[in-house]
């Protein structure tokens, strides 16, 4: 179970969708309609996969083509030349590494926390963090250049917890793939994605969580050939649809 994991198979066909954009990624299918290719963290699947369609719903000649990724898989395409019309990201840091991309400045849309998972039951009575220094256990995160890998880092920092992962993962969704397929044992993961598996983890409370919080950021790209169309969905996004779905999913509020 040893070594890094790559990119997952739905990772891989979003960023190769994403690199595919090119510049002005917002188009019309001839019927009037415009395309708008939004960019959005593994973390926001589920409640951007909702509030995609509710956009939908209301603005009948606008369609949401979500690609979902790492952010920081998604911040590296967007630097080297692709071009979505909206980009949500994990954390600010990764928003700011494209900065110069972006159409003004981005809107915090939402927060998150860690928790740790385990198989359901908790097979290995997982109580904490410091548990997870176990030798015997086979435990995942994320990688360190991505959000919710940084975010481990420092939690772990934090609780002065020294810890060998099985392996590091490039998107959050990766680490609880793992969880909830028996390949690990434990996993760090934000709360949301903890909520999306429902019964298929268990959920362990890690104490200082609430200590280091993820924000998120979205924005539309300055490139975009829909403009007024990102801009709207970036404010539904932060209007109280959005937030209605982020809240059910389990984010916190900006």
């Amino acid at each position: 179970m040893r070594g890094r994991s790559t990119l997952g198979a739905l990772g891989t066909v979003a960023l190769l969708a994403l690199s595919a954009c090119g510049a002005g990624s917002g188009t019309g299918d001839g019927g009037g309609t415009v395309t708008l290719e939004v960019a959005a963290a593994a973390s926001l699947t589920s409640s951007f996969e909702e509030i995609a369609k509710a956009h939908e719903e209301e603005h009948e000649d606008v369609s949401i083509e979500l690609q979902l990724a790492g952010s920081s898989d998604l911040a590296t395409q967007i630097e080297n030349g692709a071009d979505p019309d909206v980009f949500a990201s994990a954390d600010e840091a990764t928003m700011a590494k494209v900065a110069d991309a972006i159409d003004g400045e981005p809107t915090v849309f939402a927060t998150n926390t860690l928790t740790i998972i385990t198989e359901p039951g908790n097979p290995e009575d997982v109580s904490g963090v410091e548990d997870l220094e176990e030798s015997a256990l086979d435990v995942v995160v994320c990688a360190p250049q991505v959000p919710c890998g940084s975010a481990s880092e420092t939690l772990l920092e934090q609780e002065e917890v020294s810890l060998t992962p099985a392996s590091e993962e490039a998107k959050v969704t990766d680490v609880l793939t793992k969880v909830t397929t028996g390949e690990a044992d434990a996993g760090l993961v934000y709360i949301t994605d903890a909520t999306d598996a429902g019964e298929d983890v268990e959920t362990v409370e890690v104490e200082g969580a609430d200590e280091v919080v993820n924000s998120y950021p979205i924005a539309a790209l300055a490139d975009s050939e829909s403009t007024d169309e990102a801009r709207a969905f970036v404010e539904y996004v932060t209007g109280p649809e959005g937030r209605r779905v982020l809240e059910d999913q389990g984010f916190g509020a900006p």
